[in-house]
């Protein structure tokens, strides 16, 4: 059986990134490898072995083009108002705080945060399948 342990995003700015996600997530940094052309950053926390890979290729200046192919990356979190105040108190920027419920149940209770190069960020109340 597999078992899933990261997933890559192209960020322009290492430091800008790095401390965005150790902000708003509170990853820090596991790993970092540089390489000649690009440089791999590991970010984990003690939550999950799960791990956020950010890839820096080394002499773009350009923003990536996420097109319309990116959807998000998730995190769920213990109290999902408290996160909310706390990344808000944080100049992080999230969006409104949304219910999603089906036939009067919830589903889920989460926001929308976007990171500095533009990836989206879904942070759910652990609740039901979002543990």
């Amino acid at each position: 059986m597999a078992k899933s342990i990261h997933s890559m995003i192209r960020v322009l700015d290492e430091a800008r990134s790095v401390e965005f996600y150790r902000q708003a997530f509170g990853l820090e940094l596991a790993d970092r490898l540089d390489f000649e052309t690009f440089t791999l950053v590991y970010l984990s926390n003690a939550e999950s072995e799960f791990e956020l890979e950010l890839t820096i290729n080394k002499g773009r200046t350009e923003p990536y083009a996420l097109g319309d192919g990116y959807g998000h990356f998730a995190v769920s979190v213990k109290d999902l108002d408290a996160e909310h105040a706390r990344v808000t108190a944080s100049g992080l920027n999230p969006g409104k705080i949304v219910e999603f419920n089906r036939d009067g149940t919830l589903l889920a209770r989460f926001f929308f945060i976007t990171d500095p190069d533009g990836y989206k960020i879904e942070v759910l109340q652990r609740h039901g399948r979002f543990k």
